[in-house]
């Protein structure tokens, strides 16, 4: 069974490097019309040259790496200067990031691009940025209050995403329900946190009333600390039947945990995975069912976007619509899942199973 859910922004043409894009006169939000007050659609072109910092959770995930892949095509097809990959070694201390974006400041680039890992702890340095001109521009992982951002460049709704996973969950467990816990990544990670409370959110509904939370626990996206965790849960709990692992960390560390202590006939794994990884835990059943998007689209539109802004080619401001190259249209929109900030939604999710797993 194959299903790809569409948000806003997603389509394409029947190129597979457009996977993800969205079909020509869709936009990428809600706004009308488009081109900020211009009305009109900007086609982000090159020309000028970006100093950019591609700033991840951490260094080492092959989910990062993919988005620097498709920021490194961006930077090929703009004739600009890739952007330099700086991070964290391990994505348990968000200070590397603090410091990181606080060095921007003084270091003269024209932007950063940064998977937030701090959660509100890295407004200090963005406003140290924003306040020497530096555009900053979240991908992945917003930051919380949206002060001092330009843009979220969202791989999904966030909202979406929570629906998602109680769909796999009640698809998993079937009408009888039972206990699931949630390994997630960082405490302060934004994304992971909206998606657990949209989540949370979603398992209200009566159609997985017999869906019961248990617990939710932090590995830190470390696969050695995920692989722990997700056993101390199947201790903590004899009842368990499911561990939801919204990280692609997290749910290859369950999945080989519950496959190593031969446990998956007991208890299942499922949440967000990359297919390379999860295709052996997906054939045995052990993780029946994951869902997740492209990376590489995720970098190579952030890096569009970004320059663009950081170019002044399009403005940071609802309604504004823009072409970034094979990616399609967009339209900016403020963000329906924060108090404040701007958003692009890339989408799609593709949920994986058996049956599309090599596909």
């Amino acid at each position: 069974m194959t299903l790809t859910l569409v948000t806003a922004a997603c389509g394409g043409d029947d190129d597979d490097t457009d996977a993800g894009a969205p079909a020509e006169g869709e936009g990428g939000g809600e706004g009308e019309g488009g081109g900020g007050a211009s009305g009109e659609t900007v086609t982000i072109e090159a020309g000028d040259d970006m100093d950019a910092i591609l700033l991840p959770k951490c260094l080492g995930i092959a989910v990062f790496d993919q988005a620097n892949e498709g920021a490194q095509e961006a930077a090929e097809e703009l004739g600009t200067s890739e952007a330099e990959l700086l991070g964290p070694a391990t994505c348990e201390d968000p200070t590397g990031q603090i410091d990181t974006m606080t060095n921007a400041a003084t270091q003269g680039v024209d932007a950063v691009m940064i998977s937030n890992n701090a959660g509100e702890q890295i407004q200090s340095g963005v406003d140290a940025a924003v306040d020497a001109d530096v555009a900053v521009v979240s991908w992945d992982s917003p930051i919380p209050s949206g002060e001092g951002e330009s843009l979220f460049v969202a791989q999904v709704d966030f909202d979406e995403t929570g629906v998602v996973m109680a769909d796999m969950a009640r698809g998993i467990l079937g009408d009888e329900g039972g206990e699931l816990a949630i390994l997630s990544a960082s405490p302060d990670a934004a994304n992971q946190n909206a998606w657990i409370a949209a989540f949370e959110e979603a398992l209200e509904d009566p159609q997985y009333e017999g869906i019961e939370l248990v617990d939710t626990v932090y590995g830190n996206d470390d696969a050695d600390e995920s692989y722990n965790q997700a056993l101390g849960l199947v201790d903590s709990h004899p009842d368990l039947k499911l561990i939801m692992a919204p990280t692609t960390v997290g749910i290859a560390a369950a999945a080989k945990a519950m496959t190593d202590e031969g446990l998956c006939d007991q208890i299942k794994v499922s949440g967000l995975g990359l297919p390379d990884e999860m295709r052996e835990y997906t054939e045995s059943d052990c993780a029946p069912q994951f869902a997740l998007w492209s990376f590489v689209d995720l970098g190579y539109l952030t890096y569009y976007a970004t320059y663009g802004i950081a170019t002044g080619q399009i403005e940071a401001a609802d309604g504004q619509t823009f072409v970034a190259g094979r990616m399609g249209e967009y339209t900016i929109e403020t963000d329906p899942t924060r108090d404040a900030g701007l958003r692009i939604v890339m989408g799609p999710f593709t949920v994986y199973d058996a049956e599309n797993i090599d596909e």
